[in-house]
């Protein structure tokens, strides 16, 4: 590719895309119960994990072109496409290594997985602005991306993890929690994607303001979550 030729265009396209990711995965590695936290290897896994999701979305988005023309529908399909891939993706990692212990366990792990996929789908937006315009706008756009896109990823990946995470003592509410979980997470990405379509600094600024409401009740719910391991007893 012609991107590749020069190493420091992808060097400043994973620092710019990678570095932001890590840090939001830190921020909220944070908010665990220090006494029982997740194996960090796994934590790595299910990031690596999200990353390799990127090129399956991307082949899907493509393969939909084909029948959707519409761009309004696009932007739902692909909403759709990359939720339903960082959900499946998550409940692989959750399925296979049964290390869920308590209901603030579920979050962690589709945050991961969240934060992985962000962070090679903003390489990947990064490599031609950064080659075009020089590093400086390039990484611009980089804060823009980390301040909007990536943070929709956690946030809208955590709140399905948070709905499991709230039926974790009550398992015959599992699926319709997971699914207002998704279904949320569907209509939240749609609408971002909606707003940051229209180009407008003003949307902008408001859908972050948005998505930092969302992300503060994400952060009591996390709390709400962490007291739930300590007070409830599980019930069939």
């Amino acid at each position: 590719m012609e991107l590749l030729k020069d190493p420091l265009t992808l060097m400043y396209a994973i620092l710019g895309g990678g570095i932001p990711a890590i840090f939001w995965l830190w921020f909220w590695l944070r908010q665990e119960d220090d006494e029982n936290k997740e194996p960090r290897g796994l934590i790595a896994l299910s990031f690596i994990f999200g990353i390799f999701l990127v090129i399956f979305a991307i082949w899907l988005e493509r393969y939909s072109i084909n029948f959707i023309t519409d761009k309004t529908y696009q932007v739902i399909i692909w909403a759709t496409i990359e939720e339903g891939l960082k959900f499946i993706g998550a409940l692989i990692i959750i399925l296979s290594c049964g290390c869920v212990e308590e209901p603030i366990d579920y979050p962690m792990y589709f945050i991961a997985v969240a934060l992985g996929f962000a962070a090679f789908e903003n390489i990947l937006y990064l490599l031609q602005p950064i080659n075009t315009n020089g590093t400086l706008v390039g990484m611009f756009t980089g804060n823009l991306r980390f301040l909007g896109s990536t943070l929709l990823h956690l946030i809208a990946s955590s709140m399905i993890g948070s709905a499991m995470g709230l039926s974790f003592y009550i398992r015959q509410y599992r699926i319709p929690y997971t699914f207002i979980g998704l279904i949320f997470a569907i209509v939240l990405h749609s609408a971002f994607n909606f707003f940051i379509m229209k180009g407008s600094g003003e949307n902008f600024l408001a859908v972050f303001g948005f998505l930092w409401v969302i992300a503060i009740i994400n952060i009591l719910i996390f709390e709400k979550l962490k007291r739930m391991g300590y007070e409830v007893t599980p019930t069939t």
